[in-house]
């Protein structure tokens, strides 16, 4: 048996050597994990995404901690190359079964959902911020900065009209940390980039190549602006900028991308579908994303590329853009609502012009 095993290092793995391949005693290499954080958001994936912004604040108050996150299988991929996360574990069974045995210093909620918070009161932590379960099977804020974000979803009055706080500025309230304006991070391995440069290459486009992100997701009606709208703005990019419109979707998608194709009438390139990361490479291909509040629009925002947002029912100032693109912004007195289901017509996206839209890209093309 060896003399030396230093099971609190961060580079143990324990059926196999680490990336050092020497023995424990003496290495130069050794380093302990300090301060243990378990940091717990499972959904929505573009949610997880944009929390992201709490790990470099997490870092530079902790410097020498060790972050364990659990998250929804479907984000797991928008975490796993992540350098601020040190464990990745997938919400279910193996979250059930490796985080009671473990202790950890500080254990943050920023989900509301009782699985989440219910995670997260009976985790063995020093310290716990964020969102518990009550003994009544309801949601609980664990610290003064939970209590502002959960004011605000219990308040359509300060969620819509006067809170004026960022999500990442609202989730370092959560995780008590100094908010400086850090971006979220999505790190994309090689094999993804390769696919994407392939790609880019065999479309060969001409002038800018600007990305129509077709859906937004199943949640919240109209999100998504309008398949017309997006087929007379591919026809304005390919004619008034000389570029390349790339109609993006995922399988929830195809019907609206297709409408959007036949609309256009030629000028539009049907990006196909992709995993998740092989479509976030291809976003980052972009000289300029269109799109609604969506998990495109984070993968542009992570990845620095020129965004013109597109609101309606959903709140405008939680996104951070960092300085990269515009938000389209519609004027509908109704909007935001965060309905799910609309009978109004026109609706808060039909209030939004292909003009509107058009204007806000030539913006942000020149900026860019």
């Amino acid at each position: 048996m060896p003399s030396v095993v230093k099971f609190d290092c961060r580079f143990y793995l324990g059926d196999r050597p680490c990336r050092f391949r020497r023995a424990c005693e003496g290495c130069e290499d050794y380093s302990p994990m300090g301060t243990r954080i378990l940091v717990v958001k499972l959904a929505a994936a573009g949610d997880v995404l944009r929390t992201t912004a709490v790990l470099p604040p997490l870092k530079r108050k902790y410097p020498d901690s060790h972050i364990t996150w659990v998250t929804d299988e479907s984000a797991v991929p928008l975490l796993e190359h992540n350098p601020y996360v040190d464990v990745l574990i997938p919400y279910g069974v193996d979250a059930s079964l490796v985080l009671p045995v473990q202790t950890f210093d500080v254990a943050i909620g920023l989900d509301k959902e009782p699985r989440a918070c219910a995670l997260v009161s009976t985790v063995v932590a020093t310290e716990k911020l964020g969102f518990g379960l009550s003994t009544w099977g309801t949601t609980e804020p664990l610290n003064e900065g939970a209590w502002y974000d959960l004011e605000l979803g219990l308040s359509d009055e300060k969620k819509f009209h006067v809170n004026d706080r960022t999500y990442a500025e609202i989730a370092c309230g959560v995780a008590e940390v100094d908010y400086e304006g850090d971006p979220y991070m999505l790190v994309l391995p090689p094999a993804s980039i390769e696919h994407a440069n392939a790609f880019a290459e065999k479309l060969n486009p001409a002038g800018p190549l600007v990305g129509l992100n077709a859906g937004a997701g199943r949640v919240f009606a109209n999100k998504a602006w309008t398949t017309p709208g997006y087929g007379e703005l591919a026809g304005k990019i390919a004619g008034d900028l000389g570029g390349t419109p790339l109609v993006l979707s995922g399988r929830d998608d195809r019907g609206r991308a297709e409408e959007i194709l036949r609309l256009a009438g030629g000028p539009a390139v049907d990006a196909g579908l992709h995993e998740l990361l092989d479509f976030a490479a291809i976003v980052g291909t972009l000289d300029a994303l269109v799109t609604g509040d969506t998990l495109a629009m984070h993968i542009a925002v992570a990845l620095g590329v020129p965004v013109v947002a597109i609101f309606g029912p959903t709140v405008p100032q939680e996104i951070e853009l960092y300085g990269g693109g515009r938000k389209v912004v519609t004027s509908i007195d109704c909007a935001p609502c965060y309905r799910r289901e609309c009978d109004i017509t026109p609706t808060c996206m039909d209030e939004i012009t292909t003009a509107d839209v058009f204007a806000a890209l030539e913006q942000v093309l020149e900026e860019s």
